[in-house]
């Protein structure tokens, strides 16, 4: 891999190694954009196959997370971390610690937080060490659990592709197709039933089935069966790829509208959905809510505040449809468009103000 000639060829700013032979800890922390503010991303931590692969897993979320949070409206830029190590046998304290003083030495630069393999207990680690951590306990200011807050934004969001492809964002009466019923999807199905949606769920998790048929009166169905049922909206809550080239052409549904990650399987899925006349709403600015939430730590936390600004999702999958509109381009991609439209504005706002400074003091001297 030649690293340089990746970095430039996707702009990123800062690749970054930390290790600590004492902790055993390996950490890589990519940087991609700073242009909105800090980059904020979580902390990983897997057992990659090679070095290789983790620098290309945090390469390619550190820009996930750029988009991410320029789309959901956040002063803040793009970056992550992954430690490579088994997250059940080989942390300690040291490690984390040891982490945080890397992260405390970027002054700012990078904010982490939690991601896979990572908990709060973890982040409480960090946090002995440097202030530039966001969820951890709530003993110490932070938000908390983040599901119910990624759920209510979920639910906003498929309100706003509701109202595109049947004309009113009601969601009463309406056929919901629910893959996956964690803790983000089983709160959404709490909104949805307040709302007089009818529920059809699955998940390999029986239990969790069951527990949504019992609160929501949902109608259980095979994993294998969901993409085919009869509904209005598909909500992919679970696993990523969902959207492919064998469930596509299953699909009854007018909206897809969901909290899961990297839904499409390929970008050409994106297209496919959209010849389909299907609403799409991109998951990383439909499932915003939780990163606005820990973002909102960084001013101090404040529920009321950080709920507005993830009320805000359903006008930033308006905005997505209205760009693909404009431009004629699935949403997918409208989404990607938002986001670089949005760091660009910046860029050329910060441009304009030091030419303007360096006018001034050119008269001056």
């Amino acid at each position: 891999m030649e690293i340089f000639t990746y970095l430039e060829k996707y702009d990123y700013e800062q690749l970054i190694f930390c290790q600590d032979k004492q902790s055993g800890l390996k950490a890589i922390i990519a940087i991609h954009d700073t242009t909105l503010g800090p980059a904020l991303g979580g902390t990983r931590m897997w057992t990659y196959t090679s070095e290789e692969a983790a620098i290309e897993d945090a390469l390619r979320l550190a820009k996930g997370m750029t988009y991410k949070n320029a789309a959901a409206g956040l002063n803040l830029g793009g970056g992550k971390t992954v430690i490579i190590g088994d997250p059940r046998k080989d942390k300690n304290e040291e490690m984390f610690r040891a982490f945080g003083r890397y992260i405390q030495g970027l002054n700012g630069r990078y904010i982490t937080a939690e991601d896979v393999g990572t908990t709060v207990a973890d982040m409480d680690l960090i946090h002995e060490e440097t202030d530039y951590v966001t969820g951890i306990s709530p003993a110490f200011g932070s938000s908390g659990n983040p599901s119910p807050v990624t759920a209510f934004g979920v639910y906003r969001g498929m309100k706003a592709a509701a109202k595109e492809a049947f004309g009113t964002d009601n969601l009463e009466g309406k056929v919901i197709a629910v893959q996956g019923v964690g803790n983000v999807a089983y709160n959404l199905c709490r909104h949805l039933h307040q709302e007089g949606a009818k529920l059809i769920v699955t998940d390999i998790n029986k239990e969790a089935v069951r527990r949504a048929v019992e609160d929501f009166g949902a109608k259980p169905v095979d994993p294998e069966e969901i993409y085919s049922v009869e509904c209005d909206i598909y909500a992919p809550c679970a696993l990523g790829a969902v959207l492919n080239d064998d469930t596509i052409p299953q699909l009854k549904a007018k909206v897809i509208a969901g909290a899961a990650n990297n839904q499409l399987k390929d970008t050409k899925h994106g297209d496919l959905i959209h010849d389909l006349g299907i609403v799409y709403a991109p998951d990383y600015v439909i499932n915003a809510g939780g990163v606005i939430n820990v973002a909102d730590e960084l001013y101090g936390y404040n529920q009321e505040r950080a709920m507005k600004k993830v009320e805000q999702i359903y006008n930033n999958i308006e905005k997505v449809i209205e760009i693909a509109k404009r431009d004629q381009i699935p949403t997918y991609m409208a989404a990607d468009r938002m986001a670089e439209e949005r760091i660009e504005r910046m860029r050329n706002s910060r441009s304009q103000f030091l030419q303007n400074g360096h006018h001034i003091l050119s008269r001056r001297g």
